[in-house]
């Protein structure tokens, strides 16, 4: 199993020997790269061995372990989501990739926990992204190495097939904790938030995280019996809303989270001790922005930031990792 940096030169020659890949980098570069068993997603920012990297010019390669047996691609258009898990392998793991502000992202994000089997067939990856400069101004893509084909609408997905005897085990590290503070709740489910409940006194959401001055670095987070599971604010505007990265459900309740400390310090006292390196990981570029992890080394978790996070649903600010047991 192999995770590494490559420049456009290599990631072709190790396409054409025959390898097998879950890519990420810059569409130019992908661009360039010839047809073969890869899929892949924009994104220029990665954890490397040597810390975090801000390049245009270097693509993260994750290759598929050579105990891996057929692998299938295909791209899903939004309607097309929840029959992702009729394309599984009865024993295998799924990556999928998805473009970021995409219909297929925002479908995702508020109907994935409700996809039949989605807990049964193992789907992880993540939300390509773009330098953050260049937000509104470019789209990001994914990529079906098969066939060619980009897309900057639909999700793409490599559906993997595994021994019976090598599950794989999907983890979270998140850092985030609830906070001590007020309990939010909302009547509707939605990326775009107008109004919430504040210990149940319905109340503008804006004006509420306006006026009480909330650090909006800060997300929202959930306990689902025991697992923290953060949501991230995107912007926030009195006429406008409240814009998530993810959605927040009805029913669930939320706090602030707690802060943290140096973060690259707080991830490595979270990283269980003497795990061996993952098959694969991604990270949340919030975190790569706020914990300013440019240049600091976050153990052997290395592989791109991302505009979202998958291990079954949609994450922020949260590192996944897949281990093959």
């Amino acid at each position: 199993m192999k995770r590494s940096m490559l420049n456009l030169e290599e990631a072709a020659k190790a396409i054409s020997n025959g390898g097998r890949f879950w890519l990420a980098g810059e569409e130019a570069l992908l661009r360039q790269l010839p047809r073969g068993h890869w899929i892949g997603g924009t994104i220029p920012y990665f954890m490397e061995a040597s810390g975090g990297v801000f390049t245009r010019r270097a693509i993260f390669a994750t290759e598929l372990p050579e105990s891996a047996g057929r692998a299938t691609t295909r791209l899903y258009s939004p309607e097309e989501l929840p029959r992702m898990t009729d394309h599984a392998f009865e024993y295998g793991i799924n990556c999928i990739i998805i473009p970021f502000g995409s219909e297929a992202h925002f479908k995702f994000a508020k109907e994935a926990p409700s996809y039949e089997e989605i807990l049964m067939k193992p789907f992880v990856g993540w939300i390509s992204g773009i330098a953050v400069e260049d937000i509104g101004k470019i789209s990001a893509k994914v990529f079906d190495g098969e066939t060619g084909e980009v897309s900057e609408n639909k999700a793409v997905v490599m559906h993997v097939e595994l021994p019976p005897d090598k599950p794989p085990r999907i983890n979270i590290i998140n850092l985030f904790k609830q906070g001590a503070g007020d309990e939010i709740t909302f009547d509707e489910a939605g990326l775009t938030v107008d109004q919430c409940r504040i210990n149940g006194k319905l109340t503008a959401f804006a004006d509420y995280l306006l006026e009480r001055k909330i650090d909006t670095r800060l997300p929202l987070v959930a306990d689902y019996h025991g697992a923290m599971i953060n949501t991230s604010f995107q912007s926030v505007d009195r006429a406008k809303g409240v814009v998530l990265y993810a959605p927040v459900f009805e029913g669930i309740r939320y706090k602030i989270a707690a802060p943290i400390g140096a973060y690259a310090e707080e991830f490595r006292r979270a990283v269980p001790a003497g795990g061996r390196e993952p098959f694969f990981s991604c990270n949340c570029i919030l975190n790569y922005l706020y914990g300013e992890l440019e240049g600091k080394i976050t153990e052997g978790y290395r592989g791109p930031f991302t505009f979202g996070e998958i291990a079954f649903q949609l994450l922020n600010q949260t590192l996944v990792y897949v281990e093959l047991t």
